[in-house]
C-alpha cells in the first residue's frame, strides 16, 4: 500500500528497539504482513494496526525482556510503534502501531497492568496505516480479544530495511 517509515528510540527502549532492528536487519520481515486491525467499537477510525511474523516460529528470534512505558516514558499515542506480547518477556517479532491515543496500552502504577513495551514512531506514511485499520476483517481472530480483527486481505510487508 506504500511505504511507512519507523524511528526507533534506542535510548530510551534499547532492549524493544534492537529486538525489532535485528529482525529487520535478518530481513525476517520481509514478506509478512500487517494482518490484524482492532478498530475501537465507538470510533472506527482508532485503535492499532499488528503486523510481522505472526507467530511463525521459524522466522523468531528468542523472546525478549519487557521494557514497560513506566521505564522507557514513550506512551502509547497516534503513530507509537510497539512489540505485541502474550506475557511480559514474550514479545518477539509481531509489532503494532497505534491509531489516535491508545493510553489503556501503557503500563499502570507499580507495574500494573504491565502495559506494553513502546519502542518507537512512526515518522512517514499514517496515511498508510490509516487505511490498513479501515480495512475489512472476519469474525475469526486468535483469541476473544482478538476476535473481528482479523484482515481479510492482509498487506504485505515486501520488505524492511535499516535507513540513515
Amino acid at each position: 500500500m506504500g511505504p511507512i517509515v519507523i524511528e526507533v528510540d534506542l535510548r530510551r527502549a534499547p532492549i524493544t528497539a534492537k529486538n525489532f532492528l535485528a529482525y529487520v536487519e535478518g530481513k525476517r520481515f520481509d514478506g509478512t504482513s500487517f494482518y490484524r486491525a482492532a478498530r475501537y467499537k465507538s470510533a472506527q477510525y482508532y485503535g492499532l494496526v499488528q503486523g510481522g511474523i505472526n507467530h511463525v516460529v521459524s522466522r523468531a528470534l528468542a523472546p525478549i525482556t519487557h521494557e514497560p512505558t513506566s521505564k522507557t516514558g514513550i506512551k502509547h499515542v497516534d503513530g507509537t510503534v510497539s512489540m505485541a506480547r502474550n506475557q511480559p518477556g514474550t514479545a518477539m517479532g509481531d509489532f503494532f502501531i497505534c491509531v489516535g491515543i491508545c493510553s489503556y496500552l501503557d503500563a499502570g502504577p507499580n507495574g500494573q497492568p504491565p502495559g506494553y513495551a513502546a519502542f518507537g514512531r512512526v515518522v512517514s506514511g499514517m496515511e498508510i496505516v490509516r487505511k490498513i485499520l479501515a480495512l475489512k476483517t472476519y469474525k475469526g481472530g486468535y483469541s476473544r480479544t482478538t476476535m473481528g480483527q482479523s484482515i481479510i486481505d492482509r498487506v504485505k510487508i515486501v520488505s524492511a530495511r535499516r535507513i540513515s
